[in-house]
């Protein structure tokens, strides 16, 4: 029986049982390795994350408070009034609010189109970033970013805008951080003051939504936009630049209004569908012409003033500079700058531009407008040169009192050339510097007095290149004596140079001139003996030397030139305000003194024109200097008033190119009085004075033989300055003499002369000596003054009596022209001898002697009139002991008669007796024509002045225009033809005659 149990089986689970029994083990592997699969994704995950965001930063909150608050604020400039320029130069506009400033309608329309679940969400909204998925993903045709407020703003502030997947992860944890330190007011504020909406009106892209109010809508109150309005708005940010109504012009862009209108009904649209608006303002939102209410097009600020507003964002940034680095300021307003001190000048203009600061100038609006109007009017310059370009011109208006810049006038045209000339522009100046740097040091140091006796001789400089080098005047001679107030009035460039490297020095010519604020001298000018003139390393700006005149009217007193008045941050607080400095350069005597010679400069001197152009000149005093360089390249006139002071310059961009026509070379002093002109008539209340004030210490005195002048008391002559006396001389070799005890008074004059204080003996030693190294040089006689011979004697004649009697003077012949007998002769041999005698015989009569006398060194030529008789001649050589020749050769030709009704004109000192006898020997000719006729010359010249007595004029040729001129003939007539065979290719110039003798030359001609 037990081995039957044993054998019995047990039952077998049955199949269902079997089945489920293996479906949960399958379920437990499935869920282990489900969970092993989510814990190594979440791995790779949270490892992808880690990789995307493991270089950028965990901001803190106070980091992050402050790149939210941060923003770019545009800034503006204004006239002296307080009327805008205009925006400072940047391609946005950007005006940042605070919440309270924006209405609830606008904010409402932003999150109903952007985030309308901006309230709930901690700065992610899952269903509408998984909306925007799912749009990608099937390419539907409306799609939406899924990004939030926060989102955008924490792209916008810390990350860039590229549109990448790893972005939008830091993206996402940036906006949950954000929420996490700031409110939802902050959240949206900072949104509205950072997003861009396109362009605006002026063409300008508007960041922020009260910029986008005044640029679309030109509504500077955020609660004046209606729900049309705010909508439209609100649906810009989206895509701003095809939204956009205006180009970067500021013109009207049709197909983005068009686009931005479809938005604005979606946001409306979502505003109803919200509860943000009712049905009925819906409607009339819908109904809203939008159109009519944009903004009208506005022209740029770099556009309507694009000089002005360059130059104040220049000089805005530099006083920025000198209130936070001073050192720096002062290194980046020179002209060697070094890259630090570049670099912290740009950063001063990127805080300028970005800051929100308003620069308030001291640029009038009224001047500013008539002086570019005068530079872009094209009939006030000449026409374009192929070559040359553009004549160019540059003008600064200044009020001296204060030293502030009214006006400006910095090129022609800023799409041609965007630099400033009046103020950047480095130029020689000419003879504009030698009140500068000659004048007001000599006459603050008691050097010089307008009524200074000065020679106008010539002074020799050393020349490297041409061993010695002797300036001229722009007249093409040398006058002699002179007072300093005619030297200053004609700008005789010798006195300058005297006073320049002589009397004050050019150490402290330049210490005084930059006492003045010009600061481009370099090292090298202490060496520049001609630097007074303008021959400078690289001269001087408009600005400098128009700053540098304005303490001339204003008593002495120098005020820094200056455009900037103060600069005003975006919080209202004035970071930069202008402090005056003034400085007593010279005393008030000094420029009273100045003024008063740079008056008669423009009443009587080089500035005659500026007087005859001026409109006020009888009623606003005016005072002045022109300047020009060497062959017209540079001209200037430097002019002021009781009030103003206003400097012009005119040339081409490149220096080479010389202005050419008379017009041109009268440009700077046309301009000046064209400016004040139009300024006076617009402006008159900047003219309130109507006299230059006189100090005490000036006094009016006759020190001198030319006449009554002012001085400064503390400087009056103690002596008189007469400078002449009364004495017999001879001249020889232009050189006024002692004669000899032997020397017949019929050679000698017995006139008054001048002293002076270099001798016209020692300056012909010296131009002698400069002579033998100089490679080109005029004539002896060129480079003696015109007063030559009057100069007292100080040394006894050079030629010494031989004993002997001299040879007499031979080929002597006769000739008629309009009854005058015209008697020429050759010289006789002898070195001692100091002139000759004419003799005449009258109808076989006996030779008498005539009284004329031509010196030794004179044309050999007499004049005579012996009327309707025959008569015959000789001449005679008297040597320095009086001792005669025998008579020359006899000569005589018939006179031709004139008809029985015709008159013979009185000649003075001819004739009778009865005419007045000349002095002094006479003036030059005016300067003579020449006209080839086949292989003669036919020369015409003006008559000289009638009280010299001229009897005849002294022909001469050169066939180099060097010396030696050759006399060619003589005549009575202001005409003469000259005919030697063949073309004459040389060179002519005419003397006058009179019984004093010849006078110094004409200027040279050829045909």
């Amino acid at each position: 029986m037990v081995e039957e149990k044993n054998n019995v089986s047990e039952p077998k689970p049955s199949r269902l049982r079997r089945t489920m029994r293996r479906l949960g083990r399958v379920i437990k592997w499935v869920v282990i390795i489900g969970f092993m699969g989510a814990l190594f994704a979440g791995g790779t995950a949270a490892g992808y994350v880690a990789s995307i965001v493991k270089n950028e930063p965990v901001r803190s909150r106070s980091t992050i408070l402050q790149e939210v608050d941060k923003n770019a604020i545009t800034g503006f400039a204004y006239f002296n009034d307080g009327s805008p320029i205009g925006q400072l130069r940047t391609e946005e506009d950007r005006r940042p609010v605070t919440f309270k400033e924006i209405p609830q309608l606008v904010i409402d329309a932003v999150i109903a189109i952007e985030d309308n679940h901006f309230y709930e969400h901690k700065g992610v909204d899952l269903s509408g970033t998984l909306r925007a998925v799912k749009q990608k993903a099937l390419h539907e045709s409306v799609q939406t970013g899924g990004s939030t407020l926060t989102q955008q703003l924490a792209r916008r502030v810390f990350l860039n805008l590229d549109r990448t997947d790893d972005r939008k992860v830091k993206e996402i944890l940036l906006s949950l951080r954000l929420e996490r330190f700031l409110s939802k007011q902050q959240i949206i504020t900072a949104y509205l003051n950072k997003v861009p909406f396109g362009n605006g009106s002026s063409g300008y892209n508007v960041f922020g939504i009260k910029a986008a109010a005044k640029g679309i809508f030109n509504e500077n109150d955020l609660g004046k936009l209606n729900v049309a309005q705010a909508a439209y708005l609100a649906g810009l940010p989206q895509l701003p630049s095809s939204y956009s109504a205006y180009n970067g012009k500021g013109e009207f862009n049709e197909a983005g209004f068009k686009r931005a209108i479809n938005r604005q009904h979606l946001v409306l649209s979502r505003m109803l569908e919200e509860s943000k608006i009712n049905k009925a303002q819906y409607d009339e939102a819908m109904a809203f012409d939008i159109k009519k209410s944009l903004a009208p097009r506005t022209v740029k600020a770099y556009n309507t003033y694009p000089y002005l507003m360059m130059e104040t964002e220049r000089q805005a940034a530099q006083a920025l500079m000198s209130v936070t680095n001073p050192s720096q300021a002062a290194n980046a307003s020179a002209d060697t700058k070094t890259k630090d001190d570049n670099d912290m000048l740009k950063e001063a203009e990127q805080q300028l531009r970005t800051g929100g600061y308003m620069v308030y100038t001291t640029i009038d609006k009224s001047v500013y407008k008539s002086m570019r109007q005068i530079a872009e009017n094209k009939d006030n310059f000449s026409a374009t040169s192929k070559t040359k370009g553009d004549e160019q011109a540059a003008a600064i208006l200044i009020q001296h009192k204060t030293g502030a810049i009214l006006g400006m006038m910095e090129g022609r045209d800023f799409q041609k050339e965007q630099m400033n000339y009046a103020t950047q522009m480095v130029r020689q100046p000419g003879s504009a510097m030698k009140p500068i740097a000659a004048y007001l040091p000599a006459l603050d140091s008691g050097l010089v007095q307008p009524g200074t006796i000065v020679d106008d001789a010539p002074i020799i400089l050393k020349d490297g290149s041409n061993g010695y080098h002797i300036p001229k005047n722009a007249n093409n001679r040398y006058q002699g004596l002179v007072t300093a107030r005619y030297a200053l009035n004609q700008s005789l460039n010798t006195i300058a140079l005297k006073l320049f490297n002589e009397k004050v020095g050019i150490n402290k010519a330049w210490a005084f001139a930059k006492k003045l604020g010009i600061t481009t001298l370099e090292p090298s000018d202490n060496n520049a003996q001609t630097g007074v003139l303008g021959g400078l390393a690289h001269g001087v700006t408009v600005e400098e030397l128009t700053n540098a005149y304005g303490a001339i009217p204003n008593g002495g007193v120098f005020n820094d030139a200056y455009m900037i008045e103060k600069i005003v941050d975006s919080q209202g607080n004035i970071v930069y305000k202008h402090q005056p400095n003034p400085v007593q350069a010279f005393t008030p005597q000094t420029a009273y003194l100045m003024t008063d010679m740079l008056r008669t400069a423009v009443s009587e001197g080089t500035g005659r024109l500026v007087k005859r152009n001026f409109n006020q000149s009888g009623k606003i005093p005016i005072a002045g200097k022109t300047g020009t360089t060497q062959s017209y390249t540079d001209v200037w006139f430097e002019g002021f008033t009781p009030d103003v002071t206003l400097g012009v310059w005119v040339g081409y961009k490149q220096p080479v190119n010389k202005l050419e026509t008379k017009v041109q070379k009268e440009r700077a002093r046309r301009l000046w009085a064209l400016i004040m002109n139009e300024v006076t008539a617009k402006d008159s209340q900047l003219f309130q004075t109507d006299s230059f004030k006189r100090p005490d210490g000036i006094v009016s005195r006759t020190a001198s033989a030319y006449g009554s002048d002012i001085y400064n008391s503390k400087y009056l002559p103690k002596n008189s300055e007469n400078g002449v006396t009364r004495a017999k001389y001879i001249t020889y070799q232009g050189v006024n003499y002692i004669p000899r005890d032997g020397t017949p008074d019929d050679m000698l004059y017995e006139r008054t002369v001048r002293k002076r204080e270099k001798p016209i003996s020692e300056l012909i030693k010296e131009l002698q000596q400069a002579f033998r190294v100089m490679r080109r040089h005029n004539s002896l006689s060129y480079y003696l003054p015109q007063d030559a011979d009057k100069e007292a004697p100080t040394q006894i004649d050079p030629r010494k009596d031989d004993g002997a009697a001299p040879n007499a003077p031979s080929s002597v012949s006769v000739s008629y022209s309009d009854g005058k007998a015209i008697i020429s002769f050759s010289p006789s041999g002898n070195s001692d001898v100091v002139g000759y005698r004419l003799y005449r015989s009258t109808d076989g009569g006996s030779f008498q002697r005539l009284g004329k006398v031509v010196m030794a060194d004179g044309s050999k030529v007499f004049s005579d009139s012996p009327g309707g008789s025959s008569a015959s001649y000789y001449v005679t050589a008297v040597d320095v002991g009086g001792h005669e020749s025998g008579p020359s050769t006899q000569a005589s030709a018939a006179p031709v008669v004139p008809p029985a009704d015709s008159e013979s004109p009185d000649i003075p000192g001819e004739g009778d007796g009865t005419g007045a006898q000349p002095t002094e020997v006479p003036t030059a000719p005016g300067q003579p024509q020449a006209k080839a006729a086949g292989t003669s010359v036919v020369l015409q010249w003006s008559a000289g002045n009638p009280a010299d007595a001229i009897t005849a004029y002294n022909v001469y040729y050169s066939e180099s225009g060097a010396e030696p001129f050759k006399n060619i003939g003589s005549t009575a007539n202001t005409s003469f033809e000259y005919k030697p065979g063949r073309k004459p290719k040389g060179w002519f110039r005419v003397t006058s005659m009179n019984t004093m003798g010849e006078s110094a030359p004409s200027g040279a001609v050829r045909p």
